[in-house]
């Protein structure tokens, strides 16, 4: 009868898959975004980087969901199932700023919270060619001439609108917006004399160093990549706004995989090569691990709320 046990308790044991052969099958990270974009590019660079960090011959496969402004992708994920194999990008503030001001099959409790790679810091920006030099300048112009100064957006509900909106607030300026549908549209239209200044996030101006005037980065402290320009808060304008972007996965995974997932995603930033990757994509890092990362996402969830009960978009 012991005999009989005892080879029961074995199968039994054998029947539970071991935590040791996660990932049994490809992982898939998904991006609400088109392919090439800010979000895309960090994705493809973890995933690649994942991927050793796993060890076993893991495969992490980047997989493109655009629509809605990445509504499509976040929901995506949220209503996967939390075994570990369906990953994604998730963006803030913009992705619970869609929970404000449309109906939204997910909301911040939706996810688990792996890792937030970077804080990319808005700024305020003009043509080289603009008679503006300074930030100063440009305000003194838009409270004299309220509505006058064109503010080109990547879109209405995200960082970009945000940084605008509070940038007002903290000048006393008017400005008028014009939202295009993308950051891409908005620096070409800005490049073009179209809208007389914009908010883009700082990665967005690196290759335009020639065409583009950086008027001040909307960040505690200066960024590395452009320790030329000052800090709004320096020029006496507390206004702080930036696009995280990070890893997550939908809520109720076990503390056995996402462990898994964090070890390994927190691995991948202390990899000298990851970090000089993404040195030279111009991503800003700022890591943060699951814990953090929540905390942040609650954050802003609050900061989003608060911004739509004043002055929604929509």
């Amino acid at each position: 009868m012991k005999h009989i046990l005892a080879a029961l308790a074995i199968t039994a044991l054998s029947a539970v898959p071991a935590l040791a052969e996660f990932p049994e099958k490809p992982i898939e990270i998904i991006v609400g975004y088109s392919a090439g974009g800010g979000t895309d590019v960090m994705a493809r660079t973890v995933a690649k980087f994942l991927e050793k960090e796993l060890g076993n011959g893991a495969s992490v496969i980047v997989k493109n969901m655009p629509g809605a402004g990445g509504q499509i992708g976040f929901t995506e994920v949220a209503h996967a199932a939390p075994d570990g194999y369906t990953l994604g990008t998730f963006n803030l503030p913009a992705a619970l700023a869609l929970t404000k001001d449309r109906k939204a099959d997910y909301n911040a409790e939706s996810f688990t919270y792996l890792a937030n790679f970077v804080d990319d810091p808005n700024t305020v920006v003009v043509s080289q060619s603009s008679q503006f030099k300074t930030l100063d300048e440009l305000l003194a112009s838009a409270k004299e001439n309220p509505g006058s100064i064109t503010f080109g957006l990547s879109s209405l509900g995200g960082n970009d609108h945000f940084a605008a909106n509070m940038m007002a607030d903290a000048s006393g300026a008017e400005f008028t917006l014009v939202p295009f549908k993308g950051a891409a549209m908005a620096r070409t239209a800005l490049l073009g004399g179209h809208v007389a200044a914009g908010t883009m996030a700082l990665s967005q101006t690196t290759e335009f160093k020639n065409e583009l005037r950086v008027l001040a980065v909307l960040s505690e402290e200066r960024s590395s990549f452009r320790p030329d320009v000052p800090t709004a808060k320096e020029l006496g304008y507390n206004v702080n706004m930036s696009s995280l972007r990070g890893i997550v996965g939908p809520a109720g995974m076990s503390s056995e995989v996402s462990g898994v997932l964090q070890d390994a995603l927190i691995a991948v930033n202390k990899n000298e090569e990851f970090q000089k990757t993404m040195a030279g994509q111009g991503n800003p890092i700022a890591f943060a691990d699951g814990e953090t990362f929540r905390d942040i996402a609650k954050s802003q969830d609050n900061i989003v709320g608060a911004l739509w009960e004043k002055t929604p978009w929509k």
